[in-house]
C-alpha cells in the first residue's frame, strides 16, 4: 500500500502531528527510558549493527517510522480506480435519510437541553 518511504508529511502536519525530516539545533532533547527483556536488547542491538547503527539510532528510526505508519493509517488509504468510483459515488448520492435518523435529527441534542 504505502510502505514506499515517501510519507505525505504535510498532510499529518496540517493535522496536528509534526513530521520532519531532522531535527533544527534549536530541538530540544529527552530521554526515553525502556526496560526489555535480556533477548529483545540482544535482538535490537544484532539489528542495529547489522545496519551500522546505534541502538539508540535504530530503536528511534524504527518507533519514528512505526508512529509514521500509524497515523497515516488513521489518514491515508488506496483504491484501485473501480473503487475509486463507487466511494465518490456514495459520497455524491448518499442514501436517503431512513425513520431513525429522522428521529435522530428532530431530537434536541443534549448539550442544549
Amino acid at each position: 500500500m504505502r510502505k514506499s518511504g515517501a510519507y505525505p508529511a504535510k498532510g499529518l502536519e496540517e493535522s496536528g502531528a509534526t513530521i520532519v525530516g531532522r531535527s533544527s539545533p534549536g530541538d530540544a532533547k529527552g530521554s526515553i527510558n525502556l526496560r526489555i527483556e535480556a533477548g529483545t536488547r540482544k535482538l535490537i542491538d544484532n539489528a542495529a549493527a547489522v545496519l551500522g547503527k546505534t541502538r539508540t539510532e535504530f530503536m528511534v528510526e524504527s518507533a519514528r517510522r512505526e508512529a509514521i505508519d500509524v497515523l497515516l493509517d488513521q489518514r491515508l488509504f488506496a483504491l484501485d480506480s473501480q473503487r475509486f468510483d463507487a466511494f465518490i459515488d456514495a459520497l455524491d448520492n448518499p442514501p436517503a435519510p431512513g425513520p431513525k435518523l429522522r428521529s435522530l435529527l428532530r431530537r434536541m441534542p443534549a448539550w442544549q437541553k
